[in-house]
């Protein structure tokens, strides 16, 4: 994946720095600038033209949510995500109409802001490697698998979606084991959400997973079909 250049926009400058660990976790995002205030993002935004904004919504001189319209009109395909301690319906909508990514309420720990950026990431490697379009591959791009007709439908996980977990499956070979990795590089997806699940489908008895040895000796986890 090609880099993500990111911006910060917090006006706690120690929680600005938090953020920024948080996304090297991702070797895939370039923070290359933080804004303290609503008049520095917007400065940020069109100085730096960042595909990615991770957008608090107090500030000192205006609300992050009312930055939206402005924001959009600066940078129309910039993907926005917001992470804050504000719980108010009003902005969760507002946010929505503005087609906010994922909507973090504060305190976040590290998992929920991985799992949250894991889901970002999904969504761009699923626009970037997609060959044919149907209505599957964009029932899963917007987050709504369909029911067939006369089934009833299955109470998954959290973190588990239909869509993605029928692509598993159709990867998955009975007498040839496959890494994560070979997974994901299959289904267009990250390592870490290929083995979520797999160990999904590990848990349920549909695949099974053994720990081969390569030729250097290094334990390898395969799964199988069962």
């Amino acid at each position: 994946m090609k880099t993500i250049k990111a911006v910060i926009a917090e006006d706690d400058f120690r929680v600005a720095l938090v953020h920024e660990k948080f996304l090297a976790e991702f070797p895939c995002f370039e923070v290359v600038g933080k804004a303290l205030n609503a008049k520095e993002t917007l400065a940020l935004v069109e100085e730096k033209s960042p595909d990615f904004l991770l957008l608090d919504v107090y500030f000192p001189d205006r609300l992050g949510v009312d930055l939206l319209p402005d924001l959009r009109a600066l940078s129309p395909h910039l993907d926005i995500m917001m992470i804050t301690a504000a719980a108010e319906k009003d902005f969760i909508e507002k946010a929505l109409h503005y087609g906010v990514e994922h909507y973090l309420i504060k305190p976040v720990s590290l998992k929920q802001f991985k799992e949250a950026v894991e889901k970002y990431l999904d969504k761009k490697r699923l626009l970037e490697t997609a060959g044919t379009v149907d209505q599957a591959w964009v029932d899963s791009l917007f987050g709504s698998p369909r029911r067939e007709a006369g089934t009833q439908e299955t109470e998954l996980p959290k973190g588990i979606d239909a869509i993605t977990l029928s692509k598993v499956k159709a990867v998955l070979i009975p007498d040839q084991g496959q890494s994560a990795e070979q997974v994901a590089e299959k289904i267009g997806a990250s390592r870490t959400t290929a083995r979520r699940y797999l160990e999904y489908l590990v848990s349920i008895r549909t695949c099974r997973a053994e720990v081969e040895y390569g030729i250097v000796g290094r334990p390898e986890r395969k799964y199988y079909l069962v």
